[in-house]
Parts: C-alpha cells; sequence; structure tokens
C-alpha cells in the first residue's frame, strides 16, 4: 500500500506552480460546463428536434471547433497564448446566456457555431501555455495535469447538470457563463505578470525533452508525416466524440436512461479519470514507450463500444463507459506530447491549432455519421463500425508514430 501510495504522489511531482494553476483554471471553467453533455437531449426531448437534426446542430460544433482551433492556434502565435485564453473566456459569457433564447434549428446551430468558435480557440493557447509553464521533462505529465481538472470539472458539471436540467435547462446556460467568468478572472489574475513568451521560449523544448521524435521546421500544413498521424488522430476522436452526441442519446433510448442518470454515468466517467490518470500516465512512462502507449490506449476502446452492440443494461454501460475512460487516459496526454513535441518554438500554435482540429473535425462528422447510422441501421450496427474505425485509427497510429522515431 505504501508502494502505490508513493507512486501516486510521485506522479504530481516536479509539475510548476503555472501547471497547477492552469489546470485550476481549467477546472473552475469545465466544472460549469453543464450545457454540451446534454445538448442532444435537450434538443430531441425539450425542442422536439429529430435525432439528425439534433445531429446537425451539434455538428455547427465541430464547424466552429474547426473554426475556433486554426484561429486560435495561429492568433496565439501573433499575439501570445495570454491574450487569447482570457479574450476566448469573456468572450464567450453573453453567448451562454443568449443561447436558450433560439430554439430553431437554424438559429441555435448558428448560434452554436459562434459558441463553439470563440470556446475552441481558448484550446491551442492553452495547450501552448501548458508546454511554455511545464519543465521539459514533465509536459506529458502537465497535460495529464490539465486533463485531469478537465475530467474532474466534467464529473462535477454534468453530475451537477443532470440534476437541474430537470428544473430548467437555462440555469445550465447560466452557470456555464458564470464558470467561464470566474475562470476569467482567476487566470488574469494569476498570469497577467508571468515572464514573456520570448523568456521561456529561450528553452529548446525539443532538444532537452527527448530524442524520440523528430524536430521539425516547416508548417504544420506542409508536415506531410504529421498531417499523417492527425488523421488517424481523427478517426479517433469520431469514435471518442459520441461520448457527448450518441452515447447520451442511446442511454436514454435504449439504455431507459432519464438525464440525471445520463449525468451520473457522464460524472463517473470524469471522477474516474481524475482520480486514476496521472498515475496511469506515470506507470505508462516507465513501461510503455510513447507508441505502444498511444496504439494500446486507442486499441482498448474498440470493446468500450462493441459490448454495447449486445447488451445496454445499467452494468454495461458503466463497464463501457470504464474502458473508454482508460483508453483516453492512455491516448490522449500522448497524443498531445507528440504534437508539442513535433513543433518549434515559434510555431507551437499552430501545431497545437492542429490538434485541437483533429477534434473538431470529430465533432463535425461524429454526430451526423453516427446518428445517421443509428436512424437508419440500428445501434448495433453502429457499435460494430464504431469498433472497427477503432482497429484502423490504431494500426495507423501506431506505424505514423513509429515512422516519427528516428
Amino acid at each position: 500500500m505504501k508502494k502505490i501510495y508513493k507512486i501516486y504522489i510521485d506522479s504530481y511531482s516536479g509539475l510548476s506552480s503555472a501547471s497547477w494553476m492552469l489546470a485550476i483554471v481549467m477546472l473552475i471553467n469545465r466544472a460549469g460546463s453543464m450545457v454540451f453533455p446534454f445538448l442532444g437531449v435537450y434538443m430531441t426531448k425539450r425542442l422536439l428536434f429529430t435525432e439528425e437534426q439534433a445531429g446537425y446542430v451539434l455538428a455547427c460544433y465541430g464547424i466552429g471547433s474547426i473554426i475556433g482551433s486554426t484561429l486560435g492556434g495561429w492568433v496565439t502565435d501573433k499575439i501570445g497564448n495570454y491574450k487569447v485564453q482570457y479574450l476566448s473566456l469573456l468572450c464567450s459569457i453573453p453567448i451562454f446566456v443568449l443561447l436558450p433564447y433560439f430554439t430553431t434549428v437554424l438559429t441555435l446551430g448558428l448560434m452554436i457555431l459562434l459558441q463553439s468558435t470563440i470556446s475552441e480557440m481558448f484550446r491551442p493557447a492553452n495547450s501552448v501555455a501548458i508546454t511554455m509553464y511545464a519543465k521539459p521533462e514533465n509536459i506529458t505529465r502537465s497535460f495529464s495535469l490539465n486533463r485531469m481538472a478537465v475530467n474532474l470539472g466534467f464529473s462535477i458539471g454534468p453530475a451537477m447538470g443532470g440534476l437541474l436540467a430537470a428544473i430548467s435547462y437555462s440555469l445550465l446556460f447560466n452557470i456555464n457563463a458564470f464558470a467561464a467568468f470566474v475562470a476569467a478572472i482567476v487566470f488574469i489574475q494569476f498570469f497577467k505578470n508571468k515572464k514573456t513568451n520570448k523568456e521561456i521560449y529561450a528553452e529548446d523544448f525539443n532538444e532537452e525533452t527527448t530524442n524520440e521524435l523528430i524536430t521539425n521546421k516547416k508548417s504544420p500544413y506542409k508536415d506531410k508525416l504529421f498531417l499523417v498521424y492527425s488523421f488517424f488522430c481523427t478517426l479517433y476522436a469520431i469514435v471518442f466524440l459520441q461520448l457527448f452526441s450518441t452515447l447520451p442519446l442511446f442511454y436514454e433510448k435504449m439504455g431507459g436512461l432519464d438525464e440525471s442518470q445520463i449525468g451520473l454515468v457522464l460524472g463517473y466517467s470524469g471522477l474516474l479519470i481524475f482520480l486514476t490518470e496521472m498515475l496511469l500516465v506515470h506507470l505508462a512512462e516507465k513501461y510503455l514507450t510513447i507508441r505502444k502507449t498511444i496504439f494500446y490506449g486507442v486499441l482498448i476502446s474498440a470493446p468500450s463500444f462493441l459490448i454495447l452492440a449486445f447488451n445496454h443494461s445499467i452494468i454495461t454501460i458503466y463497464i463501457s463507459m470504464t474502458i473508454l475512460c482508460v483508453s483516453e487516459m492512455l491516448a490522449m496526454p500522448y497524443m498531445s506530447t507528440v504534437t508539442a513535441m513535433r513543433a518549434e518554438a515559434n510555431n507551437k500554435g499552430a501545431y497545437m491549432g492542429i490538434n485541437g482540429l483533429t477534434f473538431a473535425i470529430g465533432f463535425i462528422v461524429s454526430p451526423i455519421l453516427s446518428t445517421k447510422i443509428a436512424a437508419i441501421w440500428g445501434y448495433e450496427y453502429l457499435w460494430v463500425c464504431t469498433a472497427t474505425l477503432v482497429v484502423i485509427s490504431s494500426i495507423g497510429l501506431h506505424y505514423s508514430v513509429k515512422k516519427m522515431i528516428e
């Protein structure tokens, strides 16, 4: 027991105060993010949209994510991560407040597009900040700490959101706005007097961090090997992001869960990741290479979806979610690490923008494709197709990361 405790403590040691503060800001912001997991249910149950209509609106989030990730990465390289992050948080506040007043497919879709564009500009800037304020040897754990905060917030948000949704969906939008406001204030207070980009970028991240990955000075859009890697990351994103679209609908229609029960399932996933990700990443760093960790991490998500094709009891749903969480914990921090190490000091924003772009594309494709497949052929067929896509993604990532290793 003492050995396990020591390993657990060691997984948190050596992280900078700025890394912890970035995680705290993310925690506050994500704890208030009660809306998105329930948008599909909100649209079909309260606004009476069809599943396909809900899928199109959710896809608008993905389109906005593409714009936000690309624009956010470019702007971050121009004006720095600090300004992009606080402006993104502040500008998203009024949009969250106004969202419940838009109740048609077109108007809600346009507002979701605007909201996601502004909100998603935060991600590449935040990822750049993580690489800037972390010690070179702690990059992966710093990404994991940030994701741990996201998932703790995600465990709090949906669990509370499920209860509040039974009272009023407007509360969810308003609390989301309030959380963004608090996160912005905390962020500004801590980081306004931090070192400039030039002072921090003086350290050569790639040389000190690892000799595993090839250093590349080209634009990420001309980096063919990195684009191939990003393509397979996108396939995984399409699979994983059903967590925010098809899975809640499946839980309601096939599992018979109401909003509060769906919130508990999603909250459980966030809590599990919060408690175990840092430990799991710490162990993976010791015993697995980056390539193997990503490969196994992606591949293990296949059974999490496949078992839902044969059974959708509440126990099976929780088992499925547990497996999916393990996949997320192993794959995603290292995907970000590979991207960060591939970049140079002067184009980190652009590279991290593409990293965000993979998930932005997933946000578009995942809800449209998955809801269409479910509507035409059923959920069982969807889960089999999903598992197949996972296998393709894992193999592609295995070989693309291998080619980036000297």
